[in-house]
């Protein structure tokens, strides 16, 4: 089991890596999707993970023994990959401004996805039990150093995870984004 607990902290640790790099820096940074109509719509799918996946983090990856908020978080990661497959289908057009989707970008979103899915999955893993013909949640873990590292981890990404949520929502309202963008033209690097 430990294995699964490490493989786990290594997945989210990577996906947070990876999902700010892109989150934050290409897509707001750099490219500024919320400033273009054609990617708006894709700012918008973005904003909404965004905000699910702090409540992910809670209710699969933190919570250790209330099974209903369990439930909730599995119903989050359905609406996340419904989420995830409307941003994925409309991304062609999206970035149309900048002559498409650059190949490289799209290679991090796959990896960055299966990191995140890959954590997921693997905590389900941690707190389902296959016994005979029933599933039985798992609430109680044997305390251990790969526990504790996840604990850790999980417990350290919501904060990061709710700034760049709140960063998202904000740029979709005209004034933050205003302010924003005047801000960023003062930066002339990257």
């Amino acid at each position: 089991m430990e294995i699964i607990f490490y493989l786990a902290t290594a997945s989210l640790i990577l996906f947070m890596i990876l999902a700010t790099y892109d989150g934050f820096y290409l897509h707001i940074f750099k490219y500024g999707l919320f400033n273009h109509e054609e990617s708006f719509f894709e700012h918008k799918t973005h904003t909404i993970r965004a905000i699910l996946f702090p409540f992910i983090i809670w209710s699969l990856f933190i919570n250790e023994s209330n099974f209903n908020l369990f439930l909730f978080g599995i119903t989050l990661v359905v609406l996340d990959m419904i989420v995830l497959g409307i941003d994925a289908y409309s991304e062609k057009e999206s970035r149309n401004f900048m002559g498409g989707l650059p190949k490289w970008e799209y290679i991090i979103h796959l990896f960055s996805n299966a990191f995140h899915f890959s954590a997921i999955v693997l905590v389900l893993a941690l707190k389902i039990k296959v016994t005979g013909r029933s599933l039985i949640f798992v609430d109680e873990f044997a305390t251990s150093s790969a526990q504790g590292s996840f604990a850790f981890v999980s417990i350290n990404v919501i904060p990061g995870a709710i700034i760049l949520a709140l960063l998202h929502l904000i740029l979709l309202l005209e004034t933050p984004r205003a302010k924003w963008n005047n801000f960023r033209a003062k930066i002339m690097c990257c």
